[in-house]
């Protein structure tokens, strides 16, 4: 019995040490593979925002849907303007003098394409509602309204995606835990998103290391 004992023993210290060097080593590995799944969502979040905010520019509102969106992005131009301040006399009944009004003089001096603009020669915009790492071809969800803010009617919008579809392979654990974080140092809650359907915000639910340039 004796050599059954240490190889029965021998196996359970090397099951042991495994299950001690994952429950160590897991937690590294999630991190690593979060930060850079979550960046590259987090990069196309931009980009829609960078797209939406252009739209509401040339609309007064922003796209409701990605095919609009895409569209406009492709087509779309801003008008580029000069203003400058002047003034004139004009006769007044009132007084019957000629008085001065001033006024500002806008010229209209050409025109950009949207895309040169956002993306120069990157055709990128064209999957911005593509889920980085979806493994069913899930698409983000985008929406947008318009609210009233104190009898101000502003135009919102909201795009997000599920961290559920970004981390499919990881352990599921983790996974709840990353769901319930709530900390200015994490991206918090079930969802990475941008923009809001009840505040005036393009802000984005993320922290500010996923806005550094190295990211």
């Amino acid at each position: 019995m004796k050599p059954v004992l240490v190889i029965t023993f021998g196996l359970l210290s090397i099951f042991l040490g495994y299950k001690i060097y994952q429950s160590i080593n897991a937690p590294i590995e999630f991190k690593k593979v979060r930060k850079e799944r979550f960046s590259r969502v987090i990069a196309k979040l931009k980009d829609i925002r960078d797209s939406q905010e252009a739209y509401k520019t040339v609309n007064g509102r922003f796209a409701g849907n990605f095919n609009s969106l895409v569209q406009f992005v492709d087509t779309g131009s801003y008008t580029i303007t000069s203003q400058k301040d002047s003034s004139f006399m004009r006769y007044d009944k009132v007084y019957q003098i000629d008085l001065q009004v001033d006024t500002i003089i806008i010229d209209t001096l050409g025109f950009i394409k949207v895309k040169d603009s956002l993306f120069k020669n990157d055709d990128r915009y064209k999957t911005m509602m593509d889920i980085p790492y979806a493994q069913g071809g899930e698409k983000f969800e985008m929406k947008a309204d318009i609210i009233d803010k104190q009898g101000y009617k502003a135009p919102v919008f909201e795009a997000k995606a599920k961290k559920d579809l970004v981390l499919y392979d990881q352990p599921v654990d983790l996974l709840a835990r990353e769901n319930a974080h709530q900390s200015v140092e994490e991206v918090n809650g079930t969802e990475i998103k941008v923009g809001s359907l009840t505040d005036v915000s393009t802000n984005g639910n993320w922290p500010p290391i996923y806005d550094r340039k190295d990211q």
